[in-house]
């Protein structure tokens, strides 16, 4: 299960099978999730080692530790899944599809953004404000409709990176234990990666690893929708490189700006900005200088961009694979 091709072929087909059916409701309601349980595991550590009479200091080595556990535990788990994947070799193809199948969320993030435009066009501003707040923690009842479709592409944009392509990329270069630590780390910075003041301290390993590991992915992404917009009516590759090239940096995060400036570009939007937060305005710098007043036809041609995107590249590293197996 080593061998570099086969784990292109498994992402491939584990592609494939989750863009279908995406991670059924059922499913998730019966057993939960990996991400899930990883997320209970870090509410375990955070109650035992977050101890508010800790200095910060304290706090900071808890937090070290932690992200060192769940390491632990996500490389050990992936490891022991490839042996089980060697000793049963009949099973071991199908088992590691449904695996990545279920660590990677490329059909489930087209799913929710589509439905985010299929909900205003049938019940306006309230119905988009409903859907939209299923992918997004800032306030919805203070989203008018073109803040509502910008916060869906950004969105869209973002967790292209880190929901999509940064676990495929950490697969193909660690097989299921980089994939599963991948998910681990990503996790932890979405549950304590925070600068309130539980987590400001406890949470700074988890946010500054998480940093590091998704800032390969995020520059593909972003190269990718430049890549993608080349090919989709009505884009602009031109207008998307240099929407990335300039704007990018200035995001206030290290990763999120690259994926989100090549979109803005792409479509000739704006997006990112001023926006709020629980109550809380973050005053960050436009990506791309097009329209603000985004609607829902432009959430579908964001996803056209997406789907393109991630066709291309899935292309490209077959095509790869495949001439070096043959030259092997």
């Amino acid at each position: 299960m080593a061998d570099p091709t086969n784990r292109v072929l498994i992402l491939i087909v584990a592609f494939g099978i989750e863009a279908m059916l995406a991670y059924p409701a059922p499913l998730f309601r019966a057993i939960g999730h990996p991400v899930s349980w990883i997320g209970a595991l870090i509410g375990a550590i955070d109650t035992a080692l977050n101890r508010p009479d800790y200095s910060d200091t304290m706090r900071r080595i808890a937090g070290v530790v932690t992200v060192l556990l769940l390491l632990g535990v996500s490389l050990g788990a992936g490891l022991s899944l490839e042996m089980v994947a060697r000793v049963v070799p009949s099973l071991g193809f199908a088992l590691a599809v449904v695996i990545v199948a279920t660590l990677i969320a490329g059909g489930n993030l087209d799913q929710h953004v589509r439905a985010v435009a299929a909900a205003l066009r049938a019940d306006g501003l309230a119905g988009g404000r409903k859907s939209v707040a299923n992918i997004v923690g800032r306030d919805p009842e203070a989203l008018d409709e073109a803040a509502i479709c910008r916060a869906a592409i950004e969105s869209l944009a973002e967790n292209a990176s880190d929901g999509v392509t940064a676990p495929a990329l950490w697969y193909l270069i660690g097989g299921l234990p980089g994939m599963i630590a991948y998910k681990a780390i990503n996790t932890a910075d979405s549950m304590i990666g925070h600068l309130s003041e539980r987590y400001r301290a406890f949470g700074w390993a988890a946010a500054r690893l998480d940093d590091l590991v998704n800032l390969p992915a995020s520059r593909l992404t972003g190269l990718m929708f430049v890549a993608a917009a080349a090919l989709v009516p009505n884009a602009s590759a031109t207008s998307a490189w240099r929407a990335l090239w300039r704007d990018a940096r200035l995001h206030r995060s290290p990763n999120a700006g690259w994926p989100e400036a090549a979109m803005a570009g792409a479509l000739g939007l704006r997006l990112a900005g001023p926006r709020a937060y629980h109550g809380v305005v973050v005053d960050d710098h436009w990506m791309g200088d097009g329209r603000t007043e985004a609607t829902a036809e432009d959430i579908d041609r964001a996803l056209v961009v997406y789907r393109v995107a991630f066709a291309g590249a899935l292309l490209i590293v077959a095509a790869s694979a495949a001439l070096i197996s043959a030259r092997g």
